[in-house]
């Protein structure tokens, strides 16, 4: 008998309530202070509950910066680029990972290396290089910037899914007479059903929250998205608006959880559908 079991068990479940806690104090917090007028937070005994909650924060979040717009140009940014890393990673991914080639396993290496590259050095040359094509100040030029940089991830992830499906399983399908088209839509692509989900995921949450290529690309308030929206409750001097800010950061997050929440059952589901028929 393993008398340290409990112990343990125990000592898991506190060290996961500790990180949920972490993790959803801040969420809390921000809820709380979207519902404090302007002189609850700035006492010196800040309380998690508000004595006199009031929704003017989300009033003026919502009439002065135009967020239904924003969450707008977020959302169909956030959704194209997600579809079209899915649709660039898929089929490089598996080549990269059935197909050993000297070109192949370069390409991984300059994968890794690609993501050293910080923001600052990029954007000079991406703004460039979208200037002189007229996509400066369009969504598609901020789809385009938001697929190059999350595709080596996108790749690098997917490529890992594709090896952990066993070989046998595409050789088993080809000797019953199944075509490469077929071996692919039938066997590969219900396996990789939960790498797809995570991969959609991080694209779509990385061009969600992502704020500085979107402040330099985008000039016209009209395309403006949410992080960039949301940064214009902070004034020139610094000061920001805790309430409206509050409200509306509140509202961003919400989409990100929907579509996680849409998407997740995916994540654990279909390891091993399509491997056994009948």
């Amino acid at each position: 008998m393993n008398r340290t079991g409990p112990i343990a068990k125990t000592l898991q479940y506190l060290a996961l309530a500790g990180y949920l806690i972490f993790l959803g104090f801040p969420l809390v917090w921000m809820l709380s202070t979207s519902f404090k007028p302007p002189r609850e937070m700035v006492e010196i005994h800040p309380t998690l509950i508000p004595h006199n909650p009031t929704l003017d924060n989300y009033v003026e979040a919502f009439t002065e910066q135009e967020l239904g717009r924003a969450a707008l140009n977020s959302l169909q940014v956030s959704l194209s680029t997600a579809v079209l890393t899915v649709l660039v990673a898929l089929p490089a991914s598996y080549a990269l990972a059935r197909f050993k080639t000297r070109l192949g396993t370069a390409a991984l290496g300059w994968v890794l290396l690609s993501q050293l590259f910080p923001f600052v050095l990029l954007v000079i040359p991406l703004f460039l290089i979208l200037r002189q094509v007229d996509l400066v100040n369009t969504h598609v030029g901020l789809v385009l910037v938001y697929v190059v940089w999350a595709l080596p991830f996108a790749l690098w992830m997917l490529q890992g899914f594709v090896r952990n499906i066993p070989r046998e399983l595409e050789e088993a399908a080809a000797v019953d007479g199944a075509t490469r088209l077929q071996v692919l839509r039938r066997v590969v692509a219900p396996l990789l059903a939960p790498g797809v989900v995570a991969t959609s995921l991080f694209a779509f949450i990385s061009a969600w929250n992502e704020f500085f290529f979107a402040l330099v690309l985008l000039k016209s308030p009209d395309l403006a998205t949410l992080p960039v929206t949301l940064a214009r409750f902070v004034g020139v001097e610094g000061i920001a608006r805790l309430g409206p800010l509050a409200a509306g950061s509140l509202l961003a997050t919400i989409p990100s959880l929907l579509f996680f929440a849409f998407l997740q059952r995916r994540l654990t589901s279909g390891s091993l559908a399509g491997a056994v028929k009948g």
